[in-house]
């Protein structure tokens, strides 16, 4: 998108993606953080800066999951502007004994849209950013996630914007 934050994008609605999701988050749970360290976002909302530096997506997982203590935490991208709250709704409350949950397209997990059981996962975390093994799906391997599964018309919802012609 050209350095563009994709959570500042609009919807059809007119609303940015990054409102609309932080909206659906906050009927989920009360305690929604942004991670990273865009200043490009101008919301109402607690930060939390990466653990690491330089780790990718697995240095703001590590974060998030040090945020959230002994609770569950939901790890959501800002690029999905189709997620509907029941869909995160089911995301939140599906059973599952795994330390990590997500649903699986194409073979490979969407990490973030995922559920972490955080003192379980973040143990695992940790010791895949300290051996460097930042990949995300293997993580999801390791941590022998449990898959949420989806309709097709559900599996659709999570598509996010990443090129100009997936805007509407």
């Amino acid at each position: 998108m050209g350095g563009r934050a994709k959570g500042l994008l609009r919807t059809s609605e007119g609303a940015r993606v990054i409102d609309r999701t932080l909206a659906l988050a906050r009927r989920i749970s009360r305690n929604v953080a942004l991670v990273g360290a865009s200043g490009a976002y101008d919301v109402e909302v607690p930060r939390i800066e990466d653990t690491r530096a330089g780790a990718g997506p697995l240095g703001g997982l590590s974060a998030l999951l040090e945020h959230a203590g002994e609770a569950s935490a939901i790890a959501l991208a800002c690029d999905m502007p189709l997620i509907t709250y029941d869909l995160l709704g089911r995301l939140a409350s599906y059973g599952g004994a795994a330390a990590a949950l997500a649903p699986r397209r194409d073979g490979r997990w969407e990490s973030l849209f995922s559920r972490f059981d955080s003192p379980r996962a973040l143990p695992v975390v940790r010791a895949r950013l300290a051996r460097g093994s930042l990949s995300l799906q293997g993580l999801f391997e390791e941590l022998a996630a449990d898959e949420l599964p989806l309709s097709p018309s559900e599996a659709r919802l999570l598509s996010d914007w990443d090129r100009p012609e997936d805007l509407p």
